[in-house]
């Protein structure tokens, strides 16, 4: 006979694992939004900082790059810190660092001071990426539970980095830049404060066991070839950010519009990673990355010669294309990592999209100084159909 007491005590352990495992993907949910929110701000405010500080366009790919390299180099060094210090204190703390660097860049005089803001911005963002998504793959059961959960995180960033940035676009509306900047920081503080109550101190025990069976046989040369094609993906896509809002500019944009038209790109965007996620399961990985790739450079090439509307309009179908390539990159990960280490292949992919998107900014930056803005995304387009013989390779040794 059963026994009614063990079967109550199952029953309450089972209520509590779901307890936790919603708590867990509430709590790196969260996190994802704000740190892709805040991190894509960066974009709405380097016109501003053009202007305010009498900069060019490599200055400006520096400032991005100076958050996105601190972001990108860091990442490996917080998946290790995080054995020591737990997890739960590193993704708090690195989301209330961010808070304090948009503090800070609030009140900076010079540029010195607002490389040094960034750079601690990308240095607390570092952490949400690795341990994030590894709390949300350790709280639930590998396969289609732990799927569906990272779509779901995932989704949640490219709300981050829809709501953010448009709102601060409303408040520069209202408010200088310096106290839109700083209530952003305020909001990264208050993140964090939610975190450290949300995030639970256990996890589910039957799904962070099931985890290792998820990962693939390995292949070296496949996972070189992935992570180049997503250094590739990643690049294009933080060098076309950079460049948007003064393409924009250029066509007679103003600060709301350009918030506007960077909302737009990320609702396409969020929607592509959905979309691209199911496109890949039907048809491929690399018919879709074709599909992806070659689509976003004609659309980047067909934004420099459209009026300022025909721009706006088309921005959400970009969106889609630019940033879907990367949901169905980074699914492929497992597929092509060993059983064991399949999260420091996770880190490896992380740092180098992020590190090619850290790089982009500048080199492309220089480029446009040099031949200008048009010049610059034409060459961006033509960098991005490098992706197509990598996926290629990537396609090979999925076959095998």
């Amino acid at each position: 006979m059963n026994d009614p007491k063990s079967a109550v005590l199952g029953a309450e352990a089972a209520s509590e694992d779901m307890r936790s495992r919603r708590r867990a993907l509430l709590a790196a949910s969260g996190a994802h939004a704000v740190h892709d929110g805040l991190t894509d701000l960066v974009y709405v405010l380097l016109p501003i900082w053009q202007a305010q500080f009498g900069i060019g366009y490599a200055m400006v790919g520096l400032l991005r790059g100076a958050y996105s390299g601190a972001m990108a180099g860091f990442q490996l060094l917080a998946s290790r810190l995080a054995r020591r210090w737990g997890r739960k204190r590193m993704l708090v703390g690195g989301t209330a660092l961010a808070g304090m660097a948009y503090l800070l860049a609030g009140q900076a005089g010079g540029l010195a001071i607002l490389l040094l803001a960034l750079a601690l911005g990308g240095l607390g963002a570092s952490v949400q990426h690795p341990l994030a998504s590894s709390l949300v793959a350790d709280s639930h059961e590998a396969g289609g539970g732990s799927r569906q959960a990272l779509a779901q995180y995932n989704f949640a960033g490219d709300i981050g980095k829809t709501l953010i940035p448009a709102l601060t676009g409303l408040l520069l509306t209202m408010a200088s830049w310096r106290l839109s900047v700083s209530l952003m920081g305020l909001l990264g503080l208050a993140a964090a404060g939610v975190l450290w109550r949300l995030i639970p101190d256990r996890l589910p025990s039957a799904a962070a066991k099931s985890a290792a069976r998820a990962a693939g046989k390995g292949s070296r040369g496949g996972l070189r070839a992935l992570l180049a094609t997503g250094a590739i993906d990643s690049a294009a896509r933080m060098g076309f950010l950079t460049f948007l809002p003064f393409l924009l500019q250029s066509k007679g944009a103003g600060t709301a519009d350009i918030g506007l038209a960077l909302s737009l790109l990320f609702v396409g965007g969020a929607f592509g990673k959905l979309f691209c996620g199911y496109l890949g399961a039907r048809v491929g990985m690399v018919r879709t990355v074709w599909l992806t790739e070659g689509m976003t450079a004609l659309l980047i090439a067909m934004s420099l010669a459209l009026p300022l509307f025909g721009t706006m309009a088309m921005l959400p179908l970009l969106g889609l294309a630019l940033n879907g390539t990367s949901s169905v990159l980074y699914g492929t990960v497992p597929e092509l990592a060993d059983a064991t280490g399949r999260e420091h292949a996770f880190a490896l992919f992380y740092t180098g999209t992020i590190g090619g998107g850290a790089l982009s900014p500048v080199l492309f930056g220089r480029l446009g100084d040099l031949a200008g803005v048009p010049v610059a995304m034409l060459a961006l387009a033509a960098f991005l159909l490098l992706t197509l013989p990598l996926s290629w390779r990537v396609g090979r040794d999925l076959d095998a």
